[in-house]
């Protein structure tokens, strides 16, 4: 991976399923919205229009329910992934580009100290920042100090529990 230069500063991660995952998100939009205009038609000509309402009901629900979910819940487990991660070295800030709901690419500005590790590894999940998760996959760095500086493992560690409280009570105000 190159390390180039924009507005956002210098990328120092692309994640590796970028393009699976707009291909996936696409796939399962344009298959939603398929059934969306084909089921009134197969609805018409199988003659299950006439039949019982309870029926109606549990059959059309249960394609609907298929054909909304799907997408919602696609989003909602890749709408963390990071595609490309920008660091401003002058400022200390970060871009992260992810995609959202609508495919198209979300940028999320964030200070190095907005960003916090969750002391239980979640899926899905390998930083917050600013509260909201972030996913990627750590060997997909370029160098690897520039996601130990993302991380805050480069800064010193103290074994001090006063200090850590002390922190961690700052953090929440």
């Amino acid at each position: 991976m190159h390390r180039l230069n924009s507005e956002e500063g210098t990328l120092i991660y692309s994640g590796s399923l970028a393009k699976a995952v707009l291909g996936v998100k696409l796939f399962s939009y344009s298959t939603s919205i398929f059934s969306m205009c084909v089921m009134p038609q197969v609805l018409l000509k199988t003659g299950f229009g006439v039949q019982s309402l309870a029926l109606q009901v549990a059959v059309c629900g249960t394609i609907g329910l298929f054909t909304f979910i799907t997408p919602v819940l696609l989003h909602l487990l890749s709408k963390g992934y990071v595609v490309r991660l920008y660091h401003n070295h002058e400022m200390d800030t970060y871009t992260a580009v992810t995609y959202n709901a609508l495919m198209a690419e979300k940028k999320t500005v964030f200070h190095q100290s907005q960003v916090s590790v969750p002391g239980v590894s979640q899926m899905f999940t390998t930083f917050y920042a600013n509260r909201r998760s972030m996913l990627v996959n750590p060997e997909l760095f370029a160098l690897p100090h520039d996601y130990n500086h993302l991380m805050g493992y480069d800064k010193p560690f103290s074994f001090d529990l006063d200090k850590f409280e002390e922190q961690e009570r700052s953090k929440q105000d």
